[in-house]
């Protein structure tokens, strides 16, 4: 059981103002429906909050195309990470590999590449005999590193996600949906910020021979850094992107299905262009309050949030918005800090759009026999 008290806005760091109820009321929002475009499917999600901005069939089936590669090198960068691989690694070329049909990094059969080198002609030229040839050196046989794949796809919570090769050529069963990509790409953001530089890098050379990054936002907007293209007959056109432009706030956008290279670049354009024109990321932290306490040598305990953490609304929503806390009944001494002792509640429009924590940020040791004894009074009454 807990009970609820509204303050106002928590004397929140963001927020030193209060909005009298005619500004509030004399305020205008309006927050159009996202872009109609023409793709099977899409989603758009900020990376900080992991809300869904706009969407179109997210979880719906489809080819993955060289999406697939966003997986094959975060299962590399997890076995770097774990130190059973080096950047280092000598990687002998086997037939398989230089036969692989597809995009090519041009490897030659018999010779030994770096590990490092292969990594950035699999994400900068979408290399599939540069993903064979990695799947190879960590699992021994590319069926066998797409175990890997489907354990780290689970993991995550990619559950419309079935992996059958490192290249994304296409097979019979091999699938993904727009949300599944999302949730990956931003496990590549947030687990290895040291690799997703290759992502937005727009050339690489190797064996004499220079390739573009088939993204073409990287050319034409200068906040997108990163993700990955896909094209084969059956997935059409993919492309998963990210931007970070106001205040550090960055969109992830999912497109699959286009009808074109141009088409995909454009319609991922619009998609992120409306995310940063209509919603904002408000950042929650350094929240301190004091609430009543009862049967304490202090009659009132000082309380604050666990972490920062984040909300995305409309732009402009957040000062409708009402923050209160959520205590838990009859809240009393002894107390020791880093005891939960309720919640911040926020509500937006009558819904509960965020729930964080509340923590004891000290000690309070119970009060003597006849000061408990007033506030066991006042508790029943």
């Amino acid at each position: 059981m807990k009970y609820r008290f509204t303050t106002s806005i928590l004397s929140l760091a963001f927020f030193t103002f209060l909005f009298s109820s005619s500004v509030l009321k004399a305020a205008v929002f309006i927050t159009p429906k996202a872009p109609a475009i023409n793709v099977d499917s899409y989603i758009l999600i900020d990376f900080d909050s992991q809300k869904v901005i706009a969407s179109k069939n997210p979880d719906k089936a489809h080819a993955p195309a060289s999406l697939t590669k966003v997986m094959t090198a975060y299962v590399v960068f997890q076995l770097i990470k774990d130190g059973r691989v080096s950047l280092n690694d000598d990687v002998l070329i086997s037939e398989k590999a230089w036969k692989t049909m597809g995009s090519k990094s041009f490897v030659e059969v018999g010779k030994t590449i770096k590990l490092e080198t292969l990594l950035q002609g699999l994400i900068i030229q979408s290399g599939n005999d540069a993903a064979v040839a990695l799947a190879e050196h960590i699992a021994g046989t590319e069926g066998t590193f797409t175990a890997y794949m489907n354990e780290y796809a689970r993991e995550l919570g990619m559950n419309n996600t079935i992996f059958e090769n490192a290249s994304g050529l296409d097979t019979k069963n091999q699938q993904t949906s727009a949300r599944d990509m999302s949730i990956l790409a931003s496990s590549v953001i947030r687990d290895f910020p040291e690799y997703y530089k290759w992502y937005s890098q727009k050339t690489f050379t190797y064996n004499d021979i220079k390739q573009n990054n088939r993204n073409k936002l990287l050319w034409s907007d200068k906040t997108v850094d990163g993700l990955k293209t896909g094209y084969t007959d059956k997935a059409k056109y993919n492309l998963v992107a990210s931007a970070k432009r106001l205040n550090d706030m960055r969109l992830i956008s999912v497109v699959l299905g286009s009808s074109s290279p141009d088409a995909r670049a454009n319609e991922t354009q619009q998609l992120l262009d409306y995310g940063f024109r209509f919603f904002e990321t408000i950042k929650i932290d350094n929240i301190v309050k004091s609430v009543p306490l009862l049967k304490g040598e202090k009659d009132s305990l000082k309380v604050g949030t666990t972490e920062s953490s984040t909300i995305t609304l409309p732009r402009g929503q957040f000062k409708l918005s009402r923050q209160s806390i959520e205590l838990n009944k009859n809240l009393s001494a002894p107390i020791k800090k880093g005891d939960r002792v309720g919640d911040l509640v926020i509500d937006h429009e009558g819904d509960k759009i965020a729930t964080f924590p509340l923590i004891a940020l000290e000690d309070i040791a119970q009060s003597g026999f006849f000061s408990r004894s007033i506030d066991s009074l006042k508790s029943f009454f």
